[in-house]
């Protein structure tokens, strides 16, 4: 790994150790100075809400002038309304159960000691991104509320919009009482800064990436801190022979187009032989009408209506993350030749099917392995807020401790307490 530079690794890691102590503090603090802290929060946001969305404007210029692409601009872009929801959604999660202290599951043992598990805070948490200052917001809001600090990397392309942000959540924190530490960032630091998080095995407990493929398998391979591996959404929806289509083609646009740019937008699209004759000219034209270029197998390029374009299909497209309005189209032979598709082409974040018949529904369900399967729902409804969570830190694809959308209970770990009265092991 690329040596840093000590005095960056220094003042990165004295940053990490006030984290620490400020997660120490929020630990044992009460839900109901969390929930105050939160509220605070959304009131700072809204009332820095001018200054913050200036920074924005000046960030998104310097992106278009660097070719940031529409996706990314989408994500950076900041209006009042977003600052808003963004807003609704830290109220969301103040009004969430405190998950700290949570009993997950306790026994009592013949000799009568008494056991319990318990969710406690992981305590410092890392989180490396880019050109989505939402989740500055929401990293924030989540962590403190699961009782842990959090260090921000939020990426040069929105590091105005960021420092506004953070400036005005560490003020709502203050004003209760609580450390602001325990939100605190590392962007002026730049990569140098990065190496030196992901090196901070010891005073940071938890890195989570949050980004494109690029980014996340950087962190994921250089990483000394653990790391929870938010995936590429590499989404597919599958209109299944028995599909009742006036359902299938509000999905798929919806799942498409409602907002492309995010990661539980569809890429691919694929359609039963079976229906392919009925559905596949009415989506391509629905489709493009909304902008969608559309990446199509041979089968597709045959069914598309006059004066829409097909490109041809490569292996490339059937793997891509599009991010933007672009759409991989293809016919396969019922729900087998859906499967096998997907098994080989997904990337493990969110699937779905239309259709009326439950053997089919089941059966996609059962066999593939992704995080989140919709059935006669559009992709775009994996989201923690969606999910009931309030708000999400990411969207996991990976097994171990956390699987799809992530809120707090996924930001805790748990303790063991065992109560004796005396008991000795023989």
């Amino acid at each position: 790994m690329t040596e840093v530079d000590p005095a960056i690794t220094q003042q990165v890691h004295d940053i990490a150790r006030q984290a620490r102590l400020a997660a120490r503090q929020l630990a044992l603090t009460s839900r109901g100075t969390k929930d105050a802290a939160l509220l605070a929060m959304g009131d700072a946001l809204l009332a820095a809400a001018d200054d913050i969305v200036a920074q924005n404007r000046v960030d998104l210029t310097l992106g278009e002038e660097n070719g940031l692409t529409r996706g990314l601009l989408d994500r950076l872009a900041l209006t009042p309304e977003r600052i808003v929801g963004i807003v609704e959604a830290l109220r969301e999660v103040a009004a969430l159960p405190d998950p700290v202290g949570e009993v997950v599951r306790g026994s009592t043992l013949p000799n009568g000691l008494k056991l319990r598990q318990v969710r406690v805070p992981m305590g410092v948490v890392g989180m490396i991104y880019e050109a989505r200052p939402n989740v500055t917001v929401d990293a924030s809001g989540l962590g403190l509320k699961s009782g842990n600090a959090v260090i921000l990397r939020g990426g040069s392309a929105a590091e105005r919009t960021n420092q506004a942000i953070i400036a005005a959540l560490r003020a709502g924190v203050e004003a209760v009482g609580l450390p602001g530490d325990a939100i605190q960032t590392i962007d002026p630091f730049g990569r140098e800064g990065v190496r030196a998080l992901m090196r901070a095995r010891g005073l940071v407990d938890l890195l989570v990436p949050r980004g494109g493929a690029g980014l996340i398998q950087t962190v994921v391979r250089e990483s000394v801190v653990p790391v929870i591996e938010t995936g590429v959404g590499n989404c597919h929806v599958y209109v299944d022979g028995a599909a009742d289509l006036s359902k299938a083609l509000p999905i798929v646009i919806n799942s498409k187009t409602h907002r492309p740019s995010v990661c539980n937008a569809a890429e691919t699209l694929l359609v039963d032989r079976a229906v392919a004759r009925e559905f596949v000219p009415q989506a391509l034209a629905a489709l493009a009408e909304r902008g969608v270029i559309l990446h199509g197998d041979a089968a597709v390029a045959a069914l598309a209506p006059a004066g829409v374009t097909v490109l041809p299909v490569t292996a490339e497209d059937w793997g891509r993350e599009y991010l933007d309005l672009e759409m991989a189209v293809g016919v396969v032979d019922g729900l087998e030749g859906a499967i096998g598709h997907i098994q080989e082409w997904s990337s493990g974040h969110t699937e779905a099917i239309v259709t009326e018949s439950l053997w089919a529904a089941d059966q996609f369900a059962a066999r593939l392995d992704s995080a989140a399967i919709m059935i006669n729902a559009s992709t775009r409804f994996t989201d923690g807020g969606q999910f009931g969570l309030g708000a999400e830190i990411g969207i996991s694809t990976q097994k171990l401790h956390a699987r799809g959308p992530m809120g707090l209970a996924e930001l805790t770990s748990t303790k063991w307490i065992a109560v004796g009265n005396g008991q000795v092991r023989a």
